[in-house]
């Protein structure tokens, strides 16, 4: 029976947004408490993590994951969104092109960079969200991010304008800036034609299920999430003993034996369920998040 905690691995499809996804499992499960780490576009598919119930406490660790992303860029075509579901600003011939050329200006953008986020996009200016005021036909400043490129690559397709790309990007990357950016360095113009999420982190979409996967499987009573303990894989992990966790649960601050690297830890039970998150404070460690009993042993 599924139990109302922990993470959930959806397969997104395209032409609903990431809140329809939410709004869809707080249906089914019956809980309010659910978020997503990281929007994908209407246009877009693929991996979307989700929190539910006490784990979206957890959320903030998992937004700040790595993404890998696989699409096709359309040249000589490009858009007032950058994207596929923008309309159409110019039209442009494409200089004829061979893979090393594509290959050597994709190597280009690799690595560490600065990044305007477009304005047809849901980051927040003065409490408004950019794209409702591009429907106002308004343009504001926005602050440039730094982001990292890993690994960028692109190969041809049978269609001369129609280029496939796989990216690995830090958070916070617009894959359609960068396929734009890239078509400028081809000598033409370009836009985002599709896009798919492959992995967050460690979560791969070959994880995750479909909306109907995940419908059937609540019908049939199968367990939906995963152990809570997915969101803090990145952390450095204490094992408490039983006194230990009784004094977190009460937000006493603890002495811990060892050395750690980080000011945040993952703190396990002794039946190997999260407990929480602890923040080091001075020699001591403070309990930053605590999750119920019922919520810290959580699912699979």
């Amino acid at each position: 029976m599924t139990t109302s905690n922990g993470l959930l691995l959806i397969d997104k499809p395209q032409g609903i947004t990431s809140h329809d996804v939410v709004a869809r499992v707080r249906l089914e499960l019956g809980e309010r408490r659910v978020g997503h780490a990281g929007t994908l576009d209407p246009m877009a598919t693929g991996l979307l993590v989700l929190a539910v119930g006490p784990s979206t406490r957890l959320l903030r660790f998992a937004q700040s994951e790595t993404k890998r992303y696989c699409g096709t860029v359309t040249l000589g075509i490009a858009t007032d969104s950058l994207d596929a579901d923008g309309q159409v600003l110019e039209e442009r011939a494409v200089p004829t092109l061979d893979e090393s050329e594509v290959r050597e200006a994709a190597n280009v953008m690799i690595g560490a960079q600065r990044q305007t986020p477009p304005m047809v996009s849901a980051l927040k200016v003065g409490g408004r969200r950019l794209h409702a005021l591009a429907r106002e036909g308004l343009e504001v400043e926005r602050a440039p991010r730094d982001i990292t490129v890993s690994e960028f690559s692109l190969r041809a397709t049978g269609v001369p304008e129609v280029w496939e790309f796989d990216v690995t990007c830090s958070v916070g990357t617009y894959v359609r800036v960068l396929l734009s950016d890239l078509a400028a360095r081809l000598g033409t113009i370009g836009h985002l034609s599709s896009l798919r999420r492959l992995a967050s982190g460690e979560h791969d979409v070959k994880e995750a299920l479909t909306l109907l996967e995940f419908k059937q499987a609540l019908e049939q009573g199968d367990e939906v999430l995963k152990s809570p303990r997915l969101f803090v894989t990145g952390l450095e992990h204490a094992s408490l003993s039983a006194d230990e966790e009784r004094r977190v649960r009460m937000g006493q601050h603890l002495e811990l034996e060892g050395v750690f690297q980080g000011s945040e830890i993952a703190a396990i039970a002794e039946d190997a369920s999260l407990i929480g998150v602890l923040r080091q404070r001075g020699e001591k460690w403070k309990p930053e998040v605590v999750l119920t009993t019922d919520a810290a042993s959580g699912s699979r």
